[in-house]
C-alpha cells in the first residue's frame, strides 16, 4: 500500500501522517497547534528527531500548510529536513511517525537517531 504526499517546500506530510495529526489535535480540543519538527544534537548517531504539538512561531520559522494541518520548521532544521517525508504507520509490529529523510547518511539500529 502506497501513501499518498503532499510537498511543499522540501517536508512532506503523507496523507496518513496529515490525518493522524488532525485527530490528534481533535482530540486535544485545539485548532490552534502545529507540528512542530525539528533536529537537535543526540542519540547514539549524532542527531534526533523531535516531533511535538507548539503554539510558538519563532523567528525564521518554515511553515508548511498540509490542508487544515500546519507544520513548522526551525531555521536550524530545514537544511536537514529538505526533501524528508514525514509518515504514520499503525502495524502490530510498530505505531508512530515515521521520517523519511534523504538527508541522513545512516541510522542507529533502534532508528531514533541519525547522521
Amino acid at each position: 500500500m502506497t501513501a499518498e504526499t503532499t510537498n511543499t517546500q522540501g517536508v512532506s506530510l503523507t496523507d496518513f501522517a496529515t490525518t493522524k495529526v488532525r485527530t490528534l489535535l481533535s482530540q486535544e480540543g485545539r485548532d490552534d497547534l502545529a507540528l512542530r519538527i525539528a533536529v537537535q544534537p543526540g542519540g547514539c548517531s549524532g542527531m534526533r528527531y523531535q516531533l511535538f504539538f507548539d503554539d510558538r512561531s519563532l523567528e525564521g520559522d518554515a511553515t508548511h500548510a498540509f490542508g487544515d494541518v500546519k507544520v513548522v520548521v526551525d531555521k536550524m532544521s530545514v537544511p536537514y529536513l529538505m526533501g524528508a517525508t514525514i509518515d504514520f504507520v499503525d502495524t502490530i509490529e510498530k505505531q508512530g511517525f515515521t521520517i523519511d529523510n534523504p538527508n541522513a547518511g545512516g541510522s542507529c539500529a533502534c532508528g531514533d537517531s541519525f547522521h
